[in-house]
């Protein structure tokens, strides 16, 4: 502890140093000679000295302004006496700085080595833990206060404790702490009852909350707000909306909290219609629309697909701070426009506002909308150097930027690293296991989420059938669907089946997929009809796939992708005939076969490619580097699949037709420009093909590299001659 001492005292005298010589230090500071180091020591008081430490301590923390609550910690220490500890006033507003700051551990140092501590320092340290999210740390912190110490909790623990049950779903810590409040008599504190509702709606024990509300006053405003804002974040939709009716008829009036509440349910619902008559209501009323506000209004125009609607509020606000300019990325990013969300960065930097872990989540996720994985890695960074790395938010949007972006293992470190998981994290990283056809390692990781007591949901068994299918676990598949599922309480919905349909599709077993589709009572939609048309197409069963294309055709009479699957399947069957008519057909509706497009970022920028591209400037040398591949992987065997190519023209022109193809020279160009360790990630808009799948998997064989490539199914690994997804696309 004396090293750390130390440590700290002289990282901090520098500090002092700048103050003492900085323009805008006070001129009435006075700097004693004999520096000492001890970091939690009593000042020695200077009347008219320095302006009161704890005031400029409190607004150092209320500002989070780090650098001046070190300077007044540095003058704390060099102008105490060795032999007497700070007093319990000073330690309690250093911890309370540092732990707004977001410096936890520091704040905690400081606590554990205070002679004495009150109610105060166990509330400043529990507060810092709740804004990290550590649920668990502000729990402990509670049971050691009042069984070790023998503390009496006041209404401000109280209040903290149950907002962290709320974040973390603890309801039966919540119960307890709820008992602790009805024997101190604490009740009466509005802002206690309060948190009390919301954890209960947190948790989602409606009753309990309703019952703790009916405790409250009709025309007290703030609880209602409080109770819909708990079982909104739950989905507890009608209960909200039924909580709103009561609001309406009981209480006085509105306040900007429960406006923020009211868009936030048509935020939820998507109902533009009623969000539209809350603005208009809100218009006429005398309330100041604040930022808070404003950015509640953004978000629910966001989510109801109206951009200009966000943009012209964000643009309307007189201030804008992080919570604004994180509303409006999120209303870019809600609507596909990623590079938008990116860009807005520049420009809230530019104002001097710093982003927080909800503004790196949009961003993060943003670069995930874009495969744009250099952009992620400098964002990755950017939340090493602000100290945002714990926060779960953020880590989830790391293992969803990464997966995303074609680098599973930069994911699974992110996620081995997160020091707190929430069930978003357990999906995310199961999910791009699957994705990336690492069947086994997500069963694995669902595994230790079920050893971790985290509760698995609808999402999660996406990921885990997903993964069966991969792997062609039959039997273990209809044991999740059929019985893991039901045991904990989820009711199998569309997206369960139709993996069900996935895996006996890959399994080879086309017919029993069929008929589990017509027997089964099931609205099956044209992604799972078009499932099982692409395994028809992989396990050449030509037959049924014609009877499939109908369903999806029937559903979907424009899908440019059924009429070139069949298309395929009749050309491989040399069915050239049915391929004119098939075209034919095309033409008579207008349906244009989307012309295939890869895309590699080296370096920072972006190389697009199409099929027999020749405007690349560097076109000639692309071409070269292709012939000289694929004139290698020859030699390993690798034959032009010129069944692939949908023309009735002589083989030799087929081959020329596969040779350049987009991925082939993006593939070919990474191969140029980049180190020769280096993997190489290449993004196709269309399915691959089968020939430039083949012949991938050689070229990473004879290159020694992983070639990662993304297209419109799924990620492909291909490294050492194989692939992950085992030929099956």
């Amino acid at each position: 502890m004396e090293i750390f001492l130390v440590f700290v005292a002289l990282s901090l005298l520098w500090q002092l140093h700048w103050w003492r010589h900085s323009v805008i230090a006070m001129p009435s500071i006075k700097v004693p000679r004999n520096y000492h180091v001890p970091f939690l020591f009593k000042p020695k008081v200077i009347p008219g000295s320095i302006e009161d430490p704890i005031k400029l301590l409190k607004k150092a923390a209320d500002t989070k302004n780090l650098r001046l609550g070190k300077t007044v910690h540095a003058h704390l220490i060099i102008s105490s006496e060795t032999s007497k500890f700070l007093d319990i006033f000073h330690a309690n507003s250093l911890i309370n700085l540092y732990a707004k700051c977001d410096r936890i551990t520091t704040a905690r140092h400081l606590f554990e080595y205070m002679p004495k501590r009150n109610v105060v320092s166990w509330t400043a340290l529990m507060a810092g833990y709740l804004h990290k999210g550590l649920a668990l740390e502000v729990l402990g912190l509670f049971k050691t206060m009042v069984s070790v110490d023998n503390l009496c909790p006041n209404e401000f623990v109280f209040a903290t404790v149950l907002s962290s049950c709320s974040g973390s779903g603890r309801v039966e810590e919540g119960k307890q702490c709820h008992g602790y409040v009805l024997k101190s008599g604490l009740l009466s504190y509005q802002y206690v009852k309060n948190a009390l509702v919301h954890m209960y709606s947190s948790c989602s024990e409606v009753e309990a909350a309703m019952r703790v509300l009916n405790t409250v006053p009709g025309d007290d405003i703030l609880s209602y707000n409080s109770v819909v804002n708990g079982l909104l974040e739950h989905g507890h939709v009608k209960e909200a909306m039924d909580i709103l009716d009561m609001m309406i008829g009981q209480c006085k009036a509105w306040d900007n909290v429960t406006y923020i509440t009211i868009f936030g349910v048509c935020a939820h619902l998507k109902d533009l219609i009623l969000g539209l008559q809350v603005h208009s209501q809100l218009l006429k009323t005398d309330i100041d629309c604040d930022v808070f506000l404003s950015s509640a209004m953004i978000d629910m125009y966001g989510k109801c697909g109206k951009v200009l609607n966000a943009l012209k509020v964000f643009d309307g606000l007189q201030t804008q701070n992080i919570v604004s300019w994180t509303a409006i990325m999120a209303a870019y990013f809600q609507n596909g426009y990623f590079e938008e969300a990116l860009g807005l960065l520049s420009q809230m930097e530019f104002e001097d506002i710093l982003p927080n872990e909800y503004t790196f989540a949009v961003l993060l996720n943003s670069c995930a909308g874009l495969s744009a994985l250099r952009h992620g890695d400098l964002l990755h960074a950017s939340v090493e150097k602000s100290g945002f790395k714990d926060h779960a938010i953020v880590g989830n949007a790391l293992v969803n930027m990464y997966s995303k972006c074609g680098n599973i293992q930069a994911a699974n470190d992110v996620f081995l690293d997160m020091t707190s998981r929430d069930a978003v994290t357990w999906n995310a990283m199961i999910s791009g296991f699957s994705h990336h056809g690492l069947g086994k390692e997500a069963l694995n990781v669902f595994q230790d989420m079920l050893e971790a007591g985290e509760r698995p949901n609808n999402i999660t068994f996406v990921g885990v059938l997903s993964a069966c299918a991969h792997l062609g676990l039959v039997q273990e598949g209809f044991y999740y669907l059929n019985q893991l599922m039901k045991q904990i309480g989820i009711e199998p919905g569309l997206e369960h089946h139709t993996c069900i349909v996935g895996l006996l599709s890959r399994a080879g077993q086309l017919d029993q997929a069929e008929k589990y589709m017509r027997t089964m009572p099931v609205k099956w939609d044209i992604v799972a009809w078009r499932s099982l048309l692409n395994a028809c197409h992989v396990h050449k069963s030509y037959g049924l796939g014609k009877r499939v294309a109908e369903v999806v055709v029937q559903m979907d009479p424009n899908d440019v992708g059924t009429y070139t699957l069949l298309s395929n399947m009749y050309a491989k069957a040399k069915r050239w005939d049915r391929v004119v008519q098939i075209r034919k057909l095309m033409r008579e509706k207008n349906i244009k076969k989307e012309p295939g497009v890869s895309w590699v970022e080296i370096r920072n920028t972006t190389h697009i490619f199409v099929s027999d591209d020749n405007i690349h400037p560097e076109s000639s040398q692309i071409h070269e580097k292709v012939g000289e591949l694929l004139a290698k992987i020859k030699l390993l065997g690798y034959v032009p699949d010129i069944a692939a190519v949908l023309h009735d023209v002589e083989d030799e022109q087929k081959e020329d037709y596969l040779s350049y193809h987009s991925e082939k020279l993006a593939i070919a160009y990474a191969l140029m420009k980049t180190p020769t360790e280096a993997p190489i990630r290449v993004i196709k808009n269309l399915r691959i093909c089968d020939d430039c799948h083949a012949a991938v998997k050689l070229i990473s064989k004879v290159t020694n590299r992983l070639i990662i490539v993304r297209d419109a199914n799924r990620f492909h690994q291909f490294q050492d001659g194989k692939c992950s997804c085992a030929d099956y696309w």
